[in-house]
């Protein structure tokens, strides 16, 4: 018989050579927590004990469901069900898979052993009402595996691990404990990446804050507020449309200077008068190129001002796209790398900006409930502009 998992490195090793009841791992991306648990979980399976591994969301639940079938394929006796998630091994252990999505439907029989994969992004309740009272009458042990999400239940469920080591053990890795994974590489990524991801994706450092996206802001405003347009200047502008309950918002930068010199907030305008003041701008600063988003409202606005010559170019907003835009501007604040002019609407946009961590480890971008983004959004697609448009000069 043949178990085919990969060989662990050491501080896996430490994860599973420890004989504690409760253990707490927070690591960084690609440290390798998902193969720590598929090993321990198969394990315990295989020497009779009654497991669970749950995910946050089916998806993550089904990709390790498909791991463990083919890792197991080749045990004699082994039955697979399909419907329920779950391996029976000869002996009399098991193993079922499970996502903690809808945590009342998790409700059942005794267990010897469970997995909590991404447990930062499960519930608060997952473990204390529904897993806990599951492992009392066969005094069973649980493996907690997450990068962390802020300081939430997770943070407080590590501390166990700080206060309690008769029965708890904690573990923080960082990315970098991966052997296979090349220094060179996270110092790229380091360097393309906000302070504060970096530190909670690849670092596993819990951090206590809000959720604040950008920081330093107030720090970056220094830009002149009476710039005018240079003879040989280069300006990008960036466009956010709005109608109603939104603002449609324009905001231009100065490529070389990196600088904000001007913008534009408004509603309740006609889409011919918007497209008015946005050539009326256009026209002032002599713009190079404009990124318009082209969401809905936004296609056939972007085909009327190509059809009068502007150069405008769509940027349509996924939950893919979205994420890098609002990185690169988070990080070129943090490092002073663009000026902001200090205009109250923007800033104060920029202050309340949010996000949000995905149980997939990416983010969501948002503004508060009840409160706009018009001009973070228009301010992050000027700086995409500059950097993914080709211009005939070249940068410092």
């Amino acid at each position: 018989m043949q178990i085919r998992l990969p060989t662990p490195h050491p501080a896996q090793l430490e994860v599973l050579e420890s004989g504690r009841r409760f253990r707490v791992v927070a690591c960084g991306r690609r440290w390798g927590k998902t193969e720590v648990g598929k090993r321990e979980i198969i394990e315990e399976a295989l020497a009779g004990s009654g497991c669970w591994w749950l995910a946050p969301t089916y998806g993550m639940a089904s990709q390790v469901w498909r791991d463990l079938k083919y890792a197991c394929r080749d045990v004699p006796g082994l039955m697979i069900s399909e419907t329920e998630g779950r391996l029976d091994f000869p002996g009399g252990g098991w193993l079922a898979i499970h996502s903690a999505h809808l945590p009342d439907n998790l409700r059942g029989a005794g267990l010897d052993f469970v997995v909590l994969d991404e447990a930062a992004f499960m519930e608060p309740t997952v473990w204390p009402e529904v897993v806990r009272p599951m492992l009392l009458e066969r005094k069973g042990r649980a493996l907690f595996l997450s990068s962390p999400k802020s300081r939430n239940w997770f943070w407080e469920i590590y501390q166990m691990g700080v206060m309690n080591r008769r029965s708890w053990a904690h573990f923080q890795f960082p990315s970098s404990a991966n052997p296979l994974i090349d220094p060179a590489e996270l110092e790229n990524i380091r360097l393309q990446t906000a302070e504060r991801i970096y530190r909670e994706e690849y670092l596993a450092e819990f951090i206590e804050d809000s959720g604040q996206v950008f920081r330093g802001i107030y720090e970056a405003a220094t830009a002149p507020r009476d710039a005018v347009p240079a003879p040989d200047g280069v300006y990008v502008a960036g466009l956010d449309w709005g109608r109603e309950g939104d603002y449609t918002a324009i905001v231009v930068i100065d490529a070389a200077a990196r600088q904000v010199v001007a913008l534009d907030r408004f509603n309740q305008v006609s889409w011919a008068l918007q497209r008015g003041r946005l050539k009326a701008i256009h026209d002032h600063w002599r713009l190079r190129y404009i990124w318009a988003e082209a969401n809905s409202i936004g296609s056939p606005n972007i085909e009327a001002l190509q059809a009068e010559g502007l150069p405008i170019r769509p940027f349509i907003t996924t939950a893919a796209s979205k994420p890098p835009l609002i990185e690169a501007l988070a990080l070129a604040i943090e490092r002073r790398e663009l000026a902001l002019l200090p205009d109250e609407n923007l800033l104060a946009e920029l202050a309340v900006y949010t996000q949000e961590r995905l149980p997939a480890g990416g983010f969501r971008y948002t503004a508060p409930s009840g409160l706009h983004d018009d001009l973070v959004i228009a301010l992050a697609l000027a700086y995409h502009g500059i950097h993914f448009t080709a211009f005939p000069i070249s940068f410092a």
